[in-house]
This record gives structure tokens, C-alpha cells and sequence, in this order.
């Protein structure tokens, strides 16, 4: 009985404590930032030196690929961070307990009800510990994933967690909201490229301070019009911000005729992204070297493959293959690495060309 007590008082202090050092998280951390990097023929990482050392730091990327672009920040540096995810996943038990493992909060959104958002102040408290304790916390601004080279109108929960952490301990430390572009090569699919563009960091704390000195006698911040004005005023300095991190297409109505203008020709530092391509002499040599162990690892391996073309099949969302597919391959990779790593390779390799191929012809 006192065993299970004490069971039960960890999991309570982990629940409480969501931002603190954790065994478990930790061990599996690098297994998990490892596998995420594989699942992409290439990760490019651009702006590294923009992350902020002097201060309470909150990522704010684009969302368009569901539980990828959460993967995508963790794995920008080795350091535990903090998530929010949509409430709505929490509501089973078993998924919020192991959400809240991955030190992911549950945060409600204006399409859950009016009376639903007033109860992310326990989010918002977490938050403020997490930032108050040095671990970065990531926030997706637009609050829905939308796979196209766009961006929805941000949300006003980031604002308000930066500027409670002012509040709270703005004289201590600089709080920053660092912008950050994801660029993925294929929404879809993994095995292709991702670009991660890390733009200038905002100082909340000097825009505050600049924000003040402006204000008329008797005027605050705490004041719900001046309030208001303060942050649609971060939120269009975020938005531009994070526009140059992508490849930013404003107009809907002619999106695809857009997006084409725009990667024939595209602005820094999309300029100089690397065109990555394996020699056909090099997969040959390969392919004549492993080819009996690639074809056993690939009828071994054919009943599992054929389980994820099942659950993609599911998954309505084309949008969360990427995320399904990486769960998947998380649990089954490992556990048959020999016998599945050739076919991991080459499979990888030979989609990819595939697909250019295919989109060079179109």
C-alpha cells in the first residue's frame, strides 16, 4: 500500500511540476531526437546563434504538420522543453498521462468555448514556472496546422504568457519570443527535407519598457484598452517576423501560381538551401553489395509496413501522416533495427527520388 502511495505522489509531482528534470524523459530524449532526425533524408538547422542565452525564451513556430513541428524545436538543441497541444487531446486518460510524460500541456482555444479558454490559467501558470525556471516553452501562435507556405492570424496566448512572465519576473530576466520557420520538403511523407529557420529573437521585456515610456499619465499596461493595443502590437512585429522564416505565399486565391513564382526565385535564406542527391553509381554499388539482406529485411519487414499503410489509411488528416509515421516508426525501428535497416535505407533513398522525379515531370 505505501509503495503504491508513493507511485502515486510521483506522478501527482510530475504532474504539477511539468517543466522539472525527469529520468525517464531524459533517457529517452536523444533516442527520440535521433529517430526524428532519421526519419528526414536531411535536417538543416539555420539561425542557431538567434536563440537567446540570457533569458526566458518562448519558440513561437508555424504550424503545418500536427506533432512534427513540436519534434522539429525539441530536437533544435538537447535541452527539455515545454509544449502546448490542443485540449481536445487530452480528454482520454491514458493519452493526457502520456502527453504530460512528453511535457506537453493541454491549452483551449477560442473554437472550444468562451468558458473553455478561461481554464488555461493553470496552463498559463505552468507556463510562467517553466519560463521562470530557465526551460524554453514552445507555443504554436496560429493554433490550427494548415499545410501550405502561409500563415494564419496568430493568437493572443503567447502575448499573454510573455507578458505575465514580465510581470512576474521581468526585473530578473529578459523575456524573448523567438520566431521560427519550418520548411518541410513534403507535408505528407516523410524522407524528404526539413529546413529549420530560427529568425532574430524578440526582447518582450525592452518592448514593453519602450511601449510604457510612450503611454499618457495614468496610463498602464494593466489596463485592458492599453493592453490590448500592447499586444496587437507584438503580434504584428511576430507576424513579420516569422513571414521571413518561410516561404510566405499572401494570397490564397492564386496560392499555387504564387508559391511556384516564388521557389523559382526565392529570397534569403532560401536561396542558398543545399540540393542533396546520392550519386546513382554510389546506390548501385550499395544496392549489389546488400541486396540479399535488403530483400530478406523487406519480406521480414512486409507485415509491419503493411500495419502503417492500414493506419494511414485511417488518418483522415493527411496532415498528421508525418506524425502517425514517426510514432510508428519510433516503436517498430528499434525493436527490428538489423533486419530492417537496409530496407530503411534504400526505401528512403529510392522514395525520395521518386517523388522528384514525379514533380520534375509535372
Amino acid at each position: 500500500m505505501q509503495k503504491k502511495y508513493y507511485l502515486c505522489a510521483f506522478f501527482v509531482k510530475t504532474m504539477a511540476d511539468i517543466q522539472e528534470k525527469d529520468r525517464i524523459y531524459d533517457f529517452f530524449h536523444p533516442l527520440v531526437n535521433r529517430m526524428f532526425r532519421c526519419s528526414f533524408r536531411h535536417i538543416t538547422y539555420i539561425g542557431k546563434e538567434n536563440i537567446p542565452t540570457d533569458g526566458a525564451v518562448i519558440f513561437a513556430p508555424n504550424h503545418v504538420n500536427a506533432l512534427c513541428d513540436a519534434m522539429a524545436i525539441l530536437t533544435i538543441d538537447n535541452k527539455r522543453k515545454v509544449f502546448v497541444a490542443r485540449a481536445d487531446m487530452f480528454k482520454n486518460k491514458k493519452a493526457a498521462w502520456l502527453l504530460n510524460g512528453l511535457k506537453i500541456m493541454p491549452i483551449r482555444r477560442m473554437r472550444d468555448g468562451a468558458n473553455e479558454v478561461l481554464k488555461n490559467d493553470e496552463t498559463e501558470d505552468k507556463a510562467i514556472a517553466t519560463l521562470h525556471d530557465g526551460v524554453p516553452f514552445c507555443i504554436l501562435p496560429e493554433g490550427t496546422h494548415r499545410p501550405m507556405h502561409s500563415l494564419l492570424p496568430l493568437g493572443k496566448g503567447v502575448f499573454r504568457i510573455a507578458l505575465r512572465a514580465y510581470e512576474e519576473f521581468g526585473q530578473e530576466k529578459p523575456i524573448y519570443i523567438v520566431p521560427v520557420g519550418l520548411e518541410y520538403g513534403d507535408y505528407f511523407h516523410l524522407w524528404n527535407t526539413l529546413y529549420i529557420n530560427i529568425g532574430k529573437p524578440i526582447n518582450i521585456s525592452q518592448q514593453i519598457r519602450d511601449f510604457e515610456s510612450k503611454l499618457e499619465p495614468g496610463d498602464s499596461i494593466q489596463q485592458s484598452h492599453t493592453r490590448a493595443i500592447l499586444i496587437n502590437e507584438l503580434r504584428d512585429i511576430l507576424t513579420q517576423r516569422m513571414r521571413e522564416q518561410i516561404l510566405w505565399v499572401p494570397d490564397d486565391e492564386h496560392y499555387d501560381e504564387n508559391f511556384k513564382r516564388l521557389s523559382e526565385n526565392p529570397p534569403k535564406p532560401f536561396d542558398k538551401f543545399k540540393k542533396h542527391r546520392i550519386p546513382k553509381w554510389l546506390l548501385i554499388v550499395c544496392l549489389v553489395l546488400l541486396s540479399p539482406l535488403f530483400l530478406v529485411s523487406a519480406v521480414i519487414t512486409f507485415p509491419l509496413w503493411l500495419v502503417w499503410f492500414i493506419i494511414r489509411s485511417v488518418v483522415k488528416d493527411p496532415a498528421f501522416h508525418n506524425s502517425v509515421q514517426f510514432l510508428w516508426q519510433f516503436v517498430w525501428i528499434p525493436l527490428t533495427l538489423f533486419i530492417t535497416l537496409p530496407f530503411w535505407m534504400f526505401l528512403q533513398e529510392y522514395v525520395y527520388q521518386a517523388r522528384k522525379l514525379k514533380n520534375s515531370n509535372n
